[in-house]
Order: C-alpha cells, then sequence, then structure tokens
C-alpha cells in the first residue's frame, strides 16, 4: 500500500472518515484492514468538521489525545464496528446492521411454580379470572377424592369380610388394633368406671345379678413377673379384688372367675368369703388359626389352656338349665386376654334370660343384655 501524506491531522482524519463512509456503503475495496495502528472507535467519536468550525482554528489544529482502546464514554454514541471480510474478499456487513429493537410484548415471564414460561397475556387473564375454569377444576378434583375415598372405604370393609370367611385374618395382630371407633352393641349397658371406687351400693340397689362373671388382672409373681410376656393392662394386687363388695350384687346365683395357674388358691379363698360354694370349672383350650394348640409360656410346663372356676350362692337361679353345654371350649386364640365368645353362650344357655354383670370388662367383651364394668371401656 502506497504511503499518503497530509497537511495536518485534520485533512487526515477527513480522509479516513471518508474511507469509513465508503467501506460502509460497499464501495470500499482497497488495502488491508487489520492495520493494528489506527483506531476506529476511536476515531468514529470524533465529531463532523461541519460541527467543529464554530471552536476555532486554533481549537482544530489542538492535537489529539491518545484513549485508551475500548474505551467509551456514556456520552459518546456507540461505536461503528470494524467491517470484516468475506472468504471472497468482499467486506461483510450483515454484522454491521442495526440491532432491532426486542417486542415488550413477546417477552416470557418465567413461572414460579413449576411452568417454564407463561405469556404476559396469560398472567393478566390468570389475575383477573379468579372464579374461572380453575375453581371448577378444583371442585371437580374434590367431589373425585371423596368419591375415591368412599369406594377404599368400601374395598376394605370387603376384604375383611372375605379374609373373615376364608380363615386368613390375622389373629396375632388382633391387640394392636384401634378400638377407638368400636361402636357398642345396642341392647348392651357399657360402664366405664374404676371398679375400686364404683359405687356398688347404689347398682345393688337398683338390680340383683343372676351371673357375674369376673376377669381379675392378676398380679403375677413377683420374681419372674412377665416371663417374656408383656403386659398391656393394670394388675391389681389381691387384697384390691378382695375389697370388691361382690356379696351385695347377688342374693342367689352364680360367679364365673377366670384363675390363673398361681392364684387358685386365691380364687378360692375369694368365693368363700364372698359367700359360694365352688361347683364346677370350665376349660377353655386355646387353638391357632390353623386349629392347633396355642402353646404359651408357662413356669414349669407350657401353658395352652385357661381355667373358669364356677360358684354358687343361694338357691338355684328360676330359669336353670341343666346339663347344655360341655365344660371344655376348644377356641381361636385372639387379643391378649379376651375371651372366647362361647363363655358368653354356656352362660345364656345355663340361666336364659337372666341378668349378667361382667367386671373388669373390655370393649371386646360387650354383648346384648349384658351390664359390662372396667376402665378400658
Amino acid at each position: 500500500m502506497d504511503e499518503l501524506y497530509f497537511e495536518d491531522d485534520d485533512a487526515a482524519m477527513a480522509a479516513y472518515e471518508e474511507a469509513i463512509r465508503e467501506s460502509m456503503d460497499g464501495s470500499y475495496s482497497g488495502g488491508a484492514t487489520d492495520d493494528d495502528d489506527f483506531e476506529p472507535d476511536a476515531f468514529s467519536r470524533r465529531k463532523p468538521k461541519a460541527q467543529r468550525t464554530t471552536r476555532g482554528k486554533k481549537a482544530a489544529r489542538r492535537p489529539r489525545k491518545t484513549r485508551a482502546a475500548g474505551r467509551v464514554h456514556s456520552s459518546s454514541p456507540a461505536p461503528v464496528p470494524k467491517p470484516q471480510k468475506d472468504d471472497g474478499g468482499e467486506a461483510n456487513t450483515a454484522n454491521a446492521s442495526a440491532i432491532p429493537t426486542p417486542d415488550i410484548g413477546a417477552l416470557r415471564v418465567a413461572s414460579s411454580v413449576g411452568s417454564p414460561s407463561i405469556d404476559a397475556a396469560s398472567v393478566a387473564t390468570m389475575d383477573t379470572d379468579d372464579n374461572g375454569d380453575d375453581i371448577s377444576l378444583l371442585s371437580a378434583l374434590r367431589r373425585r377424592e371423596q368419591t375415591i375415598c368412599m369406594r377404599m372405604e368400601q374395598l376394605e370393609k370387603e376384604i375383611a369380610d372375605l379374609e373373615k370367611k376364608c380363615g386368613v385374618e390375622d389373629k396375632s395382630q388382633a391387640a394392636n388394633i384401634d378400638m377407638s371407633e368400636f361402636l357398642a352393641p345396642k341392647w348392651s349397658v357399657p360402664i366405664r368406671a374404676n371398679v375400686m371406687n364404683f359405687e356398688w351400693e347404689r347398682l345393688a340397689q337398683v338390680c340383683q345379678f343372676d351371673v357375674i362373671l369376673m376377669d381379675p388382672p392378676w398380679q403375677l409373681a413377683s420374681q419372674a413377673p412377665t416371663r417374656g410376656v408383656a403386659i398391656a393392662y393394670q394388675q391389681l394386687p389381691d387384697v384390691c379384688i378382695e375389697s370388691l363388695p361382690i356379696q351385695l350384687l347377688q342374693t342367689s346365683g352364680f360367679i364365673f372367675i377366670w384363675v390363673i395357674n398361681n392364684k387358685y388358691t386365691k380364687a378360692f379363698q375369694l368365693m368363700k368369703q364372698w359367700g359360694y360354694t365352688y361347683v364346677d370349672d370350665i376349660t377353655w383350650v386355646k387353638q391357632t388359626v390353623n386349629r392347633r394348640m396355642a402353646k404359651g409360656h408357662g413356669y414349669y410346663l407350657q401353658h395352652a389352656k385357661e381355667t373358669c372356676l364356677v360358684g354358687k350362692k343361694g338357691a338355684d337361679p328360676p330359669t336353670l338349665q341343666r346339663s347344655v353345654a360341655s365344660d371344655i371350649i376348644f377356641s381361636e386364640r385372639r387379643g391378649q386376654s379376651q375371651k372366647p365368645e362361647e363363655m358368653y353362650e354356656i352362660i345364656e344357655q345355663l340361666v336364659p334370660g337372666g341378668n349378667y354383670l361382667e367386671i373388669f370388662g373390655r370393649k371386646n367383651n360387650l354383648r346384648d343384655y349384658w351390664v359390662t364394668i372396667g376402665n378400658e371401656l
């Protein structure tokens, strides 16, 4: 490239700006454009000559200060990009075109609830449409949820009935069943009270009973209180059981007392103290769901049975029926301390239509035409 000389800086600057304008119009085709000695950004920020004529000749010839490359002032116009050549040597003007102004209405707003993006118009519609499709959809979902819950309850009930009929119900978990929603039989009389301070005298004035059934929470031996068995009820010492005024509740009739092995002697003493005579006993042989013998813990032998002592007081009840049932019950073992239903059937067959009382009863002991007293009802 031939070297060019100018009379002053103004002439050189005017020539350079003219070359820049020609290159932008596509009419410039000579010389290389990678000269590092020139600073296009710095030169492009100078005002045209027509605007500098009023500053005077002396000001126009003032030496130009060197500026750092890439330095941009906020009051200066945007720098003109340096034209680039493509492979054919032609100046590429595509990058020199003006940057389009973005359309604000086309912008998308990021959602904070999981949606990738929401149109601005949709946001405005959601803010104003409070009673629209969203509420209708929510109502439909709630109705669907209620329908599903009702169907699930119905299916659970059907499954439980089928398991009971097929004999596959897990009886070992019966003690963990939540009985809070248990409904008492229609003609039963449950009384939740502490038997130690219950008003037995008032009950005796209202009714005299033909049969009394009791399952005392016997206190186990102190040297081996549980023998590996978890007791889920409060035990009572013998002296507390002795203090119950059972003699006031019955002038004549029968008493049935469930007893454990180390309390036989004490049970006979209680019978005598309350005015009863031992007449019989009933043995419950425990079985599993597979009709096998259900063996449990014992001090010397494994226990697979429980015994209920029968005592009699005064004259026979008017409706007494003799020899109507066996003294042995074969029945499945259920929850802890839960006695078989056959026991109630034997009593009702022995003295039909009588007044029945159960002491230390639980929710699973409630039965029609029985008065049940206990602190776990």
